[in-house]
């Protein structure tokens, strides 16, 4: 693919990349240079990519920079992208993706005697579209929050409601738990912190990291109480209990000894055989991959394949701005340990708008004001988030940031990322209006 590549950028117009980037032609150019001179590259990346509706190509286009410079299958370069959570990887690698593929199906098949569905399943924005028009009756959520995580925040509450059933499996209550279907249960679970002692002694479980790498993880702290089980015995039973004993999946040895599970995943994930002892090895053991293993490629060359995105700018109209969602120094996803942002100097409050101080001046705002956020969807429903206070910070110009999950409420369900589905968290079209300071409000 690379004569294709080299005459698709001969025909980029510069204007269009400067307009695109916000970056002045010196600057692109010393970045370049840097590149060409550097012998190992890694690129790193996190959701201020994922979350955009061109996310895939922009990513695309990152695999052909390193690919152009031979950056990958190289020892120190690659790349890197960063997940949110610790075991986001080990998920996909276990079989927990809507579309998995055929051969790992009929693993599974072979190894447990049932034909599993062979329809795609549905993702999490397509699960709360399922839920909202009445296809989806029943909501089993292992962990999460999933009402605070999700975008449209209004839409993900009136859909949760919409179900006959509600089962949350958690370690603490979240907001979620506040909005049930026309039954609901919360199921209290261990954490990976706690001792998981079973019938066969204390338990121990895997996770994988963002580069394949897989390790156990055995929890120190005793359990709050006696009588809360671990995820492993709340499916196992639940399991038991539905289908019985008969059928072709040992669900009491699963509970009883979680070496019997490892044991066949042993058989049914590729590059997991023999997997109890390669675990136990100290640091845990890699994963194969092989275009950084031996520069092999599952294509129909064997070669890895440059592609070619087109460049398409995000048009943001006159005094209005493109708002992204972020974290805080003091939060883990959901989870906010403090009012307060180190990062960025904030303190006692998180319903503030970070905004570069031309745009204010441009707009007739000032630092201190207070704002309704009102983003402008293509499907004219007005979604706002009242009585945030602005902080001048240098953003980009033209972008405002707010803080995830309080910002999900602007995002609508169906401005995802062409190709992922992920939300388009990170280019909201957004404008603000005027209000009156609230009752409170943190101070900086």
């Amino acid at each position: 693919g690379l004569e294709e590549l080299k005459a698709h950028l001969g025909r980029l117009d510069e204007r269009d990349v400067l307009a695109a980037t916000g970056l002045r032609t010196e600057e692109i150019d010393e970045l370049a240079a840097r590149y060409l001179k550097a012998d190992k590259v890694i690129i790193t990346w996190a959701m201020g990519l994922t979350q955009h509706k061109k996310a895939v190509p922009t990513i695309k286009e990152i695999i052909n920079l390193l690919l152009l410079r031979g950056n990958i299958g190289k020892p120190g370069a690659g790349p890197s992208p960063i997940r949110g959570h610790s075991n986001v990887q080990g998920d996909r690698t276990m079989g927990i993706w809507e579309k998995m593929p055929p051969a790992f199906l009929d693993a599974l098949e072979r190894e447990f005697g049932f034909d599993p569905p062979r329809e795609p399943g549905l993702d999490v924005v397509e699960s709360i579209r399922a839920m909202r028009d009445g296809r989806v009756k029943i909501l089993f959520a292992l962990g999460g929050n999933l009402v605070s995580a999700v975008s449209d925040t209004a839409v993900a509450e009136a859909a949760i409601r919409n179900t006959r059933l509600s089962v949350q499996v958690s370690t603490k209550l979240n907001r979620s738990h506040a909005f049930v279907g026309g039954q609901a249960m919360i199921l209290p679970t261990m954490g990976r912190t706690e001792i998981d002692q079973q019938a066969s002694g204390p338990q121990f479980v895997t996770v994988e990291d963002t580069v394949c790498a897989v390790h156990a993880s055995a929890g120190r702290l005793e359990p709050i109480s006696d009588k809360v089980l671990s995820e492993v015995a709340i499916i196992s039973r639940l399991a038991r209990t539905v289908l019985g004993d008969k059928g072709p999946v040992g669900w009491a040895g699963f509970e009883a000894d979680y070496d019997s599970i490892r044991e066949h995943i042993g058989h049914v994930c590729k590059g997991c055989e023999d997997y109890n002892s390669k675990v136990r090895q100290w640091g845990g053991f890699v994963l194969p991959h092989p275009p950084r293993d031996s520069r092999t490629f599952p294509t129909a060359t064997g070669k890895a394949m440059l592609t070619v995105n087109e460049l398409e700018t995000i048009s943001v109209p006159p005094g209005r701005l493109l708002l992204q969602s972020m974290r805080s120094h003091d939060q883990f996803n959901t989870t906010m340990y403090s009012l307060n942002d180190r990062y960025r100097g904030v303190k006692k409050g998180r319903h503030v708008l970070f905004v570069n101080p031309e745009d204010l001046n441009e707009l007739g705002f000032a630092d201190g004001e207070y704002v309704d956020i009102h983003s402008e969807a293509a499907d004219g429903v007005d979604r706002v988030l009242k009585q945030f206070r602005i902080i001048a910070y240098p953003t980009a110009l033209g972008c405002v940031a707010a803080y995830y999950p309080e910002a999900n409420i602007l995002v609508p369900l169906d401005s995802t990322a062409e190709g992922s589905n992920t939300p388009a968290s990170k280019s909201v079209i957004v404008r603000l209006e005027r209000t009156g300071a609230p009752v409170f409000a943190g101070a900086r």
